[in-house]
């Protein structure tokens, strides 16, 4: 059984501020726990988007993408976003409007809705910590995912 919501962060936890993403999901699927009024959610992470992603939308009223980005105003940002063929569609790791056009060439519809939940990060060197920043945007991303998900 597919949950109606979706939230799925990418991200390299090896690599800084990029595992802002999967850190994320790890936080928010603790929280949901707590809120049984967000009604069934399903979580996915992975290190990158890729054309399959597109499969895990099938059957979705709405879906949350989350990943760590060094040009999103700080802490985070929150933004509706449409499927677009773009410069990553035929690149290795994709963009989430790409797999959103993916998901419309497949499906020969309009894919469910969705938002990017974009966290500004500072580092993504191999081996790096967590940023001081990083930590302190993940908070108020996952607040800003709170007031997301409890709106309906």
């Amino acid at each position: 059984m597919t949950a109606p919501t979706l939230v799925f962060g990418w991200g390299n936890p090896s690599r800084g501020d990029d595992a802002l993403g999967p850190l994320f999901v790890e936080h928010f699927t603790a929280l949901a726990a707590r809120h049984p009024e967000w009604g069934e959610v399903d979580f996915l992470t992975d290190f990158q988007l890729q054309v399959e992603h597109a499969l895990d939308l099938q059957g979705r009223r709405r879906v949350l993408f989350v990943d760590a980005s060094l040009d999103a105003a700080p802490p985070c940002t929150l933004a509706r976003i449409e499927a677009a063929r773009d410069a990553s569609f035929t690149t290795h790791a994709m963009s989430p409007q790409a797999v959103l056009k993916v998901f419309a060439d497949i499906d020969d519809g309009e894919p469910p809705p969705c938002w990017l939940l974009a966290i500004r990060a500072e580092r993504f060197e191999l081996g790096e910590p967590l940023s001081d920043a990083a930590q302190a945007n993940l908070a108020a991303a996952l607040e800003a995912a709170a007031d997301w998900i409890a709106a309906g």
